[in-house]
């Protein structure tokens, strides 16, 4: 497998392919921002759905079960890839298979009965999402020299935030607001929200094409699927086995896993936070919802220059310093005012902690077993997600008080932090 930059250099324009690159996140992060987060998430809990609350545990249930076959399947694949040597195939299904079953949602119609066939497609397109992600992050460290690999991961990151709101605002502008949707759609049948699963499937198909024309790929080992299979659980064994020869990973890993629970909690939560202490609307709830991801993205473009300045733990320390700080002002606070001057801050600081972690993986992995690592780093991601939510819950029962509850957020944050210190920055 070739993995130094001068060769790929030497298979195309080295801006170009960056610039495909990064164009990939843009892409993919219609997914997120429009299906699991703001829109069709919430068309289901309201519209397909029995009842709210039974919508929401259903989507719960449905979400937490493609993420525990990403964390399953991640560090598989990706050692089954690495002996493969391309990524890019990989990419490929993945994102046929998001397209397809995002597409697929528009059949989800406002009735109980669909239930099961809009949670089924909304698993497994959330599953190829996150096991596209695995492979495109194994991409960076072959298409940048180390010292700039901060601030590429940064730039796709923020281009990512700023094009799962364009398909948002797109999505909301042109289809769900209007008394009279484009192209004549139903409202009844809940046409012009259903629609947007269709404008992601078409917007990540579209601005995905960059990436397979101008990004090069590593090449290809030469050697069949099967020994592939055989070489790369092999390998997967060997390096759990050896988990001492990793330990740096290892630890960062853990570290990651701690505050990325936290960070987790603080989406899932913080619009429920924000109507029930400080009583916002649904409205002031998506307005902030949008803002907060415009100073993610910021944050992380501008973060980019620091990570490759500084490193890339003493970037996530920053940034996990401010989460704790702007957390926890926001859990004394009365003022709904403060709530979004603090709550607009803190998203400053979420967009560098994801994508110097990024780039903190990118540097440590050793270049045979990337992908393979990026596939356990997508693990660290998944294998505790339930463990943030079911103790903000369980500490704001026991407490009857959402600020409680949500002060479970920063312990998260700070936790993370300390495990994060000891680990040695390459």
């Amino acid at each position: 497998m070739v993995n130094d930059r001068t060769s790929i250099e030497g298979r195309g324009n080295l801006s170009r392919a960056l610039f495909g690159w990064c164009l990939f996140d843009w892409a993919n992060s219609a997914f997120p921002t429009v299906i699991t987060t703001f829109v069709f998430s919430a068309y289901f809990t309201k519209a397909i759905a029995p009842d709210a609350v039974t919508g929401t545990a259903f989507w719960g249930y449905a979400m937490s079960a493609s993420a525990l076959a990403v964390a399953l399947a991640g560090p598989i694949l990706g050692a089954v890839a690495d002996h493969a040597g391309r990524r890019k195939p990989w990419i490929l299904a993945f994102t046929m298979l998001c397209v397809v079953t995002s597409a697929a949602l528009w059949f989800a119609r406002p009735e109980a009965s669909f239930v099961v066939f809009a949670l089924v497609l909304a698993a497994f397109a959330n599953f190829a999402f996150e096991m596209g992600v695995v492979f495109y992050n194994a991409m960076l460290p072959d298409l940048t020299p180390q010292e700039r690999l901060g601030r590429v991961s940064g730039w796709a990151w923020g281009l990512g935030y700023a094009g799962g709101l364009s398909c948002l605002a797109i999505g909301l502008v042109l289809f769900v607001q209007p008394e009279q949707p484009l192209f004549g759609l139903d409202r009844e049948a809940a046409e012009h929200v259903r629609i947007t699963a269709p404008l992601v499937a078409v917007w990540f198909a579209l601005f995905s094409v960059p990436l397979f024309l101008w990004t090069p790929d590593t090449p290809s080992s030469g050697v069949g699927l099967t020994q592939c299979v055989k070489h790369g659980l092999s390998t997967l064994a060997s390096t759990l086995k050896s988990v001492r020869e990793y330990k740096v990973i290892a630890r960062f890993l853990l570290a990651r896993m701690i505050y990325t629970d936290g960070l987790n909690t603080l989406f899932a939560f913080g619009g429920i936070y924000a109507a029930g202490t400080f009583g916002m609307s649904f409205t002031e709830i998506m307005i902030f919802g949008i803002g907060l991801n415009v100073t993610a993205g910021l944050g992380a473009a501008a973060f980019g220059w620091v990570d490759d300045g500084i490193g890339s733990k003493p970037t996530i320390l920053i940034s996990l310093a401010g989460l704790t700080v702007f957390g926890a002002a926001m859990l004394i606070i009365e003022s709904k005012m403060l709530f979004w001057f603090f709550g607009l801050g803190l998203g400053v600081f979420v967009g560098p902690a994801q994508a110097a972690s990024r780039t903190f993986m990118a540097r440590l992995a050793p270049a045979h077993l990337r992908t393979e690592m990026f596939g356990l780093y997508a693990l660290s991601g998944k294998a505790t997600a339930f463990i943030g939510p079911a103790l903000l819950g369980w500490v704001t029962v026991a407490m009857n008080s959402q600020r409680w509850g949500m002060a479970t957020v920063v312990v998260f944050f700070a936790v993370g932090g300390l495990l994060l210190l000891p680990v040695r920055q390459p």
